[in-house]
């Protein structure tokens, strides 16, 4: 699956498979999808996204 590139429409995807359930953990995700987890927190931080474990999302 490739990824967004707007950070908006990325961080919607995450946020979304996060919420539905398919994944336990950001970690959980990232390995299923072949993504680097710093990496996509760093890109998503550049747009002013911030992860929050306690809810599991980006905002």
């Amino acid at each position: 699956m490739a990824l967004p590139k707007d950070p908006n429409m990325l961080a919607s995807l995450v946020n979304m498979k996060l919420r539905d359930g398919d994944y336990d953990s950001l970690s959980d995700l990232c390995l299923s999808l072949g993504v680097d987890e710093e990496n996509l927190k760093k890109q998503l931080a550049e747009a002013g996204y911030e992860f929050n474990p306690a809810v599991r999302q980006f905002r």
